[in-house]
């Protein structure tokens, strides 16, 4: 079978190769699926440029999910069967034509879902679920700033605040994406390259700030969010992209110190959490 390797960090265009390798053996507890389609998200591509931690050693395979079809299971599975069409969480190995996993991150899928729509619900929309469903409670009315919103946690992100009939502000870096933020519902969309999303939306609520901040950038943008916020606001932070473009000891110290310094005790005060 075939399997895409990232044999070097760097450009996509030379980082990766092609590779003919055996077709693995599931154990009591695994699945083997053939792959019909494998998802890409920037944890793929922070691997790529070498700076996700939990990727594995090069060379590797990557890619978080897949769709696919069973085509054995171990001998312990019994809610699984030969043939299913299933999405499958991989946390790696992917990009390849036959892929084994672990059967609890296995879960059975219609023959109509569009393989598309059904990678996004592994990675993108569980991390946008846990974010606002676990770790903050959006209410109606809330105001609600999503970065990076036209992206695929964003887009989730977005979708659940106007599910709760929240008022959704968000980023996002292009005249083209702003026509897309206001077709799925943001209030408020801000292409960041042209204002600072910071002074736009105090212009817009003054003193009142907002009420929950999701943060996917880091660093300075973190920063700006968590100053934004009213009493009683949280701001969610799953992602640092500011780093991305950098690289060794004094990437990560700048990183670092662009979040800023914060004390508990600061946030007792006005009754904010922040939340990683």
């Amino acid at each position: 079978m075939k399997a895409i390797y990232l044999i070097k960090t760097g450009k996509a265009e030379t980082a990766f190769d092609a590779r003919e390798i055996s077709v693995p053996v599931p154990e009591e507890n695994q699945v083997l699926i053939k792959t019909e389609a494998s998802g890409l998200n920037f944890a793929d591509v922070m691997a790529r440029l070498g700076m996700y931690k939990d990727a594995p050693p090069i060379p590797c395979v990557l890619g978080y999910e897949l769709v696919g079809r069973v085509e054995k299971i171990g001998n312990a599975i019994k809610n699984l069967n030969v043939g299913q069409r299933v999405l499958t969480f991989t946390r790696f190995g992917a990009y390849a034509e036959y892929v084994v996993a672990d059967f609890r991150g296995v879960v059975p899928i219609s023959e109509n879902m569009p393989a598309g729509v059904a990678c996004a619900l592994a990675t993108q929309y569980c991390t946008a679920w846990y974010a606002a469903e676990e770790m903050t409670n959006l209410h109606e009315n809330d105001h609600v700033l999503v970065n990076a919103a036209a992206g695929g946690v964003g887009i989730a992100l977005v979708q659940m605040a106007k599910r709760k009939k929240c008022i959704v502000y968000g980023t996002c870096g292009s005249d083209e994406k702003i026509e897309f933020l206001k077709k799925i519902g943001v209030d408020f969309p801000i292409n960041y390259l042209k204002k600072d999303f910071y002074e736009a939306i105090r212009n817009i609520r003054g003193k009142f700030g907002l009420d929950v901040v999701f943060d996917s950038v880091g660093g300075t943008n973190f920063k700006k969010g968590k100053n934004l916020l009213c009493h009683g606001g949280r701001i969610v932070g799953y992602g640092a992209a500011e780093r991305v473009g950098g690289s060794g000891i004094f990437s990560t110290l700048s990183l670092a110190w662009n979040f800023g310094f914060f004390s508990p005790i600061t946030l007792i005060m006005k009754s904010q959490a922040v939340i990683a």
